[in-house]
């Protein structure tokens, strides 16, 4: 079916409630890396999702939080400039009967920008009363915010997506397909790829060390035969933490290379030979001019 309309839609919330996970579910694949540790998502990416005769162009941002740092304020205005030009907001919540300071800030921003909202709570599957999930639509209802609907989801489960996406066609406006058929995210493959490694490093590492990093795919070359050469390096703040993310005879560089590695060969469908070093690169964070080296561009 020829795609004639088109619908931009912001996924927005505080970090940790979702919102990768979902844009992963409703386009079919993984775009967006996902982890239990907030502030994962550190720009704003793409999600491309062709259904019927709508393109529906998902922008998947940061979590709403407070700046520590250059990369924290980008990552913040990310946020706010992500919502201007789109046709709908969709607020993504956790089933908490309390309304905290990231949802106001966003609440408020939404109404400056006068875009329709729609109200998503997240992670149904953990709620056990249906008294409980009445109980957080009546927080937000309180707030005085204007929701043209409350679409209870589970992006795990893939509880409500239908009624989300029957929801999200209503701002569906006529228009060209903005982007090619197979698309599914505006990332480029070395981003993508480079992205995984980080999530790999995430869900390996304890506390601090990962949000420390900094991924980048120095090479990325394609083989006659199809195969993938890629090299990565990892940059670090600290001397210590290279120490860490290495690991004692190589191991914990070797795990997270490995299950990256497989998730870069699904992502790309071919074989891909990977090396992987770490260098220390003290206050990168700081760092305005290697902060965009690394794509995150604060014009």
């Amino acid at each position: 079916m020829k795609i004639t309309k088109t619908a931009m839609i912001t996924v927005c919330g505080r970090p940790n409630v979702g919102k990768s996970s979902l844009t992963n579910a409703l386009v079919g694949e993984k775009i967006a890396i996902v982890s239990n540790k907030p502030q994962t998502t550190r720009n704003r990416i793409y999600g491309v999702v062709n259904r019927g005769d709508t393109q529906f162009v998902l922008l998947d941002t940061p979590g709403l939080h407070k700046p520590r740092s250059r990369l924290g304020d980008y990552m913040v205005k990310v946020v706010r400039e992500s919502l201007a030009d789109v046709e709908a907001a969709l607020l993504l919540v956790e089933p908490i009967a309390h309304v905290g300071e990231p949802e106001k800030v966003l609440l408020q921003r939404i109404a400056e920008e006068q875009i329709p909202t729609i109200l998503c709570i997240n992670k149904i599957d953990t709620v056990e009363k249906k008294d409980d999930l009445l109980a957080v639509i009546a927080a937000y209802s309180e707030t005085g915010a204007r929701f043209d609907a409350i679409i209870p989801i589970s992006a795990r489960t893939g509880d409500g997506l239908d009624e989300l996406m029957k929801q999200l066609a209503v701002y569906a406006q006529e228009g060209p397909q903005l982007f090619p058929d197979g698309m599914t995210t505006d990332q480029p493959d070395a981003q993508v790829c480079a992205e995984i490694v980080r999530e790999k490093m995430l869900r390996c590492l304890d506390k601090e060390i990962p949000h420390g990093t900094a991924v980048e795919v120095t090479r990325f070359t394609e083989r006659d035969s199809g195969i993938i050469d890629l090299d990565v390096t990892i940059y670090c703040e600290k001397a210590s933490h290279k120490g860490i993310i290495i690991g004692k005879h190589g191991d914990m560089i070797k795990r997270i290379s490995t299950l990256a590695r497989k998730d870069i060969e699904r992502f790309m469908g071919t074989q891909v030979y990977m090396e992987t070093w770490v260098k220390v690169k003290e206050n990168w964070r700081d760092n305005v001019n290697f902060i965009r080296s690394q794509g995150y561009d604060e014009q």
